[in-house]
């Protein structure tokens, strides 16, 4: 049996780590290469990097700051914003990355990951889905989260794993941040559409959400930033008790 994944997040605008709620309200929680020493001696099996201000502004991740994360590091890590082109891609895995998550840049031009899974590997492109509601349906977003797509997000993920997606992350924006559990129902609906792993994201705020989302939502791996910054939880404590639900996880460290 696969081990289920606990990925530790953090969302860095300005060189620092920043949490909020419902992608508003930002507020500084930390150091991004402390935080992710952090998380690697509690366990997390991989971690992600987002520069949520990347995009917005026009600009490439920092790689001088994925360097010196990475260095520290002996777990996979993901590295996302403001990619779109292969060049970008190149430089960040130069600097220490394992893969990439693209986002906006995937659904304005969805051949870009075609291009990148041809060039890198499906296993090194992570398509992230930020889903909100829009007259009862989920819709997908771009722009962190600023504009709303016409876009289904069932029918994109599947159309992001047929181009060449290694993985799906899953975001749901009512839940993010609120610590009101994760959508369950959107993540079955997109785990029993793709074949690719799939990654749960926004909304973990209690040791059974995590269980929930891998087992009612069917998800690969859960991703959560708010509850292990504020120190709620260790990744060491969701561990043990996802395996005290019979729960497959890595607990090697």
């Amino acid at each position: 049996m696969l081990a289920r994944r606990i990925i530790a997040c953090m969302d860095v605008r300005d060189g620092r780590v920043v949490k909020g709620v419902n992608f508003l309200n930002l507020r500084d929680v930390g150091d991004p290469v402390e935080l992710g020493i952090r998380y690697r001696d509690q366990g997390a099996d991989e971690l992600v990097y987002l520069d949520i201000a990347a995009t917005v502004t026009g600009r490439k991740v920092r790689a001088e700051l994925v360097r010196a994360i990475a260095r520290n590091l002996d777990i996979p890590f993901t590295v996302g914003g403001g990619i779109g082109c292969e060049h970008d891609v190149a430089e960040l895995l130069a600097a220490g990355a394992d893969k990439v998550t693209i986002n906006s840049a995937a659904v304005f031009s969805p051949q870009l990951i075609d291009r990148l899974a041809r060039a890198f590997g499906s296993q090194c492109v992570v398509v992230a889905v930020d889903a909100g509601i829009v007259a009862g349906s989920h819709r997908v977003f771009v722009n962190g989260g600023r504009e709303a797509t016409q876009r289904d997000v069932v029918a994109w993920s599947l159309e992001a794993v047929d181009r060449g997606a290694g993985e799906i992350l899953l975001t749901s924006m009512e839940r993010d941040g609120t610590g009101s559990g994760f959508d369950t129902g959107l993540l079955h609906r997109v785990s029993t559409a793709v074949s690719c792993p799939l990654i749960a994201s926004g909304g973990g705020g209690e040791l059974e959400d995590f269980a929930s989302a891998l087992v009612q939502g069917k998800a690969d791996a859960v991703l959560a930033a708010g509850v292990f910054h504020s120190g709620r939880f260790t990744i060491s404590q969701v561990k043990d008790f996802l395996a005290a639900c019979s729960i497959c996880v890595r607990r090697d460290r």
